[in-house]
């Protein structure tokens, strides 16, 4: 790829690695309630979902999803309904007293977290989109296959970051954290949004073709 390509690649795709969506949510909340470092290793869940979707969408067949409504539709009400049902658990759950910025909850595992990330990452059909439809915007035709693993090794690398900043945050937002009153209500906004999403996922139309 041309140096004038990835000049204008690299900050689009940082745009979409930062956008406010379910899985930077998820980055926020675990950075919030685990700590830094528990939020970034579980967004390696994230990642591999991603780099199915890369692999899916470089050999062609991320357009047989955008182009077929029952696939389309079965991927989307099983991301939203997954969504939904994240959202209401964590609405429900009653924290602790103390600050657990830097602690894990015993509920939970790192299993657990990255599963969540790789489950809302690959219900959501919209993300394979960004394979399908905006990569091909950067692809130089005489090098296909070196174009599509360069932008999407920079999509990782870069999607890391966007994880590590939200995680960063919500560990900050964890930290100031205190009474349990605070948690709960913590806990009720993010799973109100959580939720949020899953309801948009489930009213998303498929792209037109």
């Amino acid at each position: 790829m041309s140096l004038q390509t990835l000049l204008l690649f690299i900050p689009a795709c940082f745009a979409l690695n930062m956008a406010f969506g379910p899985n930077n949510l998820l980055s926020l909340m675990n950075g919030a309630r685990h700590g830094t470092n528990a939020a970034i290793v579980a967004s390696v869940g994230r990642l591999f979902a991603f780099v199915i979707m890369i692999v899916i969408a470089a050999v062609g067949l991320g357009a047989l999803l955008m182009t077929s409504e029952v696939l389309f539709s079965v991927v989307k009400w099983l991301g939203a309904v997954y969504l939904v049902w994240i959202g209401l658990k964590v609405f429900l759950t009653k924290s602790p007293a103390q600050s657990v910025s830097t602690t894990f909850e015993s509920d939970y595992s790192l299993f657990d977290l990255m599963r969540k990330e790789f489950i809302v990452a690959s219900g959501n059909p919209k993300a394979i989109l960004i394979f399908t439809a905006f990569f091909p915007q950067f692809i130089e035709p005489n090098a296909y296959a070196q174009s599509f693993m360069i932008m999407g090794i920079i999509y990782l690398i870069l999607e890391a970051a966007a994880v590590a900043i939200y995680a960063l945050i919500g560990a900050r937002l964890g930290a100031y954290v205190k009474s349990a009153n605070a948690f709960r209500w913590i806990n009720r906004l993010s799973g109100s949004l959580m939720i949020t999403f899953g309801v948009l996922l489930a009213f998303a139309r498929k792209p037109a073709t």
